[in-house]
């Protein structure tokens, strides 16, 4: 199992993300904080292997969270999930070694899909031996243009590619519907392999709005140059 912390300082979404994070196949909440300094005690004490950290705290900015954590010699992995987009903090968090950074407001399956691919990074060859750089890139996240991300736990390659074709091949976007149409697979899968691609930045989100109701999610394929 791996051993999450949340750190949040709204009780309600902290409440929240750790329900999302139990719904992940090995994945377990070992502690929650609400705060910088709360988070800095709650790492020396549970040793988590994972921080799901917020980055606008009551008391510290969640990067100095990391500057601390790290001069106090813990080397747990930081998924930063905050509402901060200024290039330069997501720039800045890159820097600290976070290995993943998540803008809310954000749904599940957002948040399953990196929590799936930061495992398969984490697990690295069966045998636990480097065998080529590919084994490397997939170790670091977002190690080089060349990288192969490690596809999440009941996914395949074939159908991966059949998603990159039915969007490849579409003028415009399509839905979770249409795709799984398209591909002959469930709604639900579709909309899984979607988040995927989305997650490792091939294919980008836009909403559609009806007259009632949650917004359409649209997708588009946006192949890395």
């Amino acid at each position: 199992m791996i051993d999450v912390l949340v750190v949040d300082d709204d009780f309600m979404v902290a409440k929240i993300n750790s329900g999302f994070v139990r719904k992940v196949e090995g994945f377990q909440v070992i502690g929650v904080a609400h705060s910088g300094e709360q988070a800095l005690a709650a790492v020396g004490d549970l040793r988590p292997d994972l921080v799901l950290l917020d980055l606008y705290l009551p008391d510290l900015f969640g990067l100095e969270v990391i500057n601390r954590m790290r001069a106090t010699g813990h080397d747990c992995d930081v998924i930063v999930i905050s509402a901060a987009r200024e290039i330069e903090t997501v720039r800045r968090a890159a820097r600290r070694g976070v290995v993943g950074y998540l803008l809310k407001p954000f749904e599940f399956d957002d948040l399953r899909v990196r929590l799936e691919r930061y495992a398969a990074q984490r697990a690295g060859p069966g045998d636990g031996v480097i065998h080529s750089q590919a084994d490397v890139d997939r170790l670091l996240a977002g190690g080089g243009p060349s990288a192969a991300p490690a596809l999440p736990k009941g996914m395949s390659v074939e159908t991966v590619k059949l998603v990159k074709r039915a969007l490849a091949t579409t003028d415009g976007t399509l839905s979770a519907t249409e795709c799984a149409t398209r591909v002959g697979i469930s709604r639900v899968s579709a909309r899984r392999y979607l988040e995927h691609l989305t997650a490792i930045g091939q294919v980008v989100v836009s909403l559609r709005y009806g007259s009632t109701g949650r917004p359409e999610r649209r997708y588009r394929w946006h192949p890395p140059k």
